[in-house]
């Protein structure tokens, strides 16, 4: 369990750090090419969800609620690792780490400027990917493993997949 603190608090600095750095390298909306045509790293502000979800919604309970949101999810994260540690569970420990440290990540911006900064922009062509960043990252990389974990029944103490064949 001591690892697991370790990591998420990893995950939490490595995200804290960057985002830190990226307005101090560049103004907003101001890239430095990477990878010309298809990567690069470009300062942007995002006050909505994932994928700027909600951004253009012009209210002070925006703030609020995806606040809210996140504790939410981190209260549920909480109570599901809490039940991965008891059936002693390392793999489900393990998504739900990097699920969290992602959240307290992205919460922490929003709580402190009300927006989060994404800095890694891919493109091909005219077609663009939402900008995302560490936390960003880290949610992923947890949710993915977390699925396989419950689609291959890892996720459970008798080993048996989430959704068994139909009779």
């Amino acid at each position: 369990m001591r690892a697991d603190i370790l990591l998420m608090a990893l995950i939490l600095g490595m995200d804290r750090a960057v985002k830190a750095l990226i307005p101090r390298l560049l103004e907003i909306h101001q890239s430095i090419p990477v990878i010309p045509g298809f990567f690069r790293i470009t300062h942007i502000r995002n006050t909505g969800g994932a994928f700027g979800i909600l951004a253009d919604w012009d209210s002070p309970v925006r703030q609020v609620f995806f606040i809210f949101v996140s504790i939410a999810a981190l209260v549920i994260l909480f109570l599901l690792y809490r039940q991965a540690v008891k059936d002693n569970l390392r793999s489900l420990r393990l998504s739900l780490v990097f699920i969290a440290g992602g959240a307290m990540g992205n919460l922490y911006d929003r709580i402190a400027t009300g927006e989060v900064v994404d800095f890694l922009d891919f493109f091909i062509g005219r077609h663009h990917w939402p900008a995302f960043n560490v936390a960003d990252i880290s949610i992923f990389i947890g949710a993915v493993f977390l699925a396989w974990l419950f689609l291959t029944g890892r996720a459970h103490p008798e080993g048996k997949p989430s959704f068994p064949d139909a009779p």
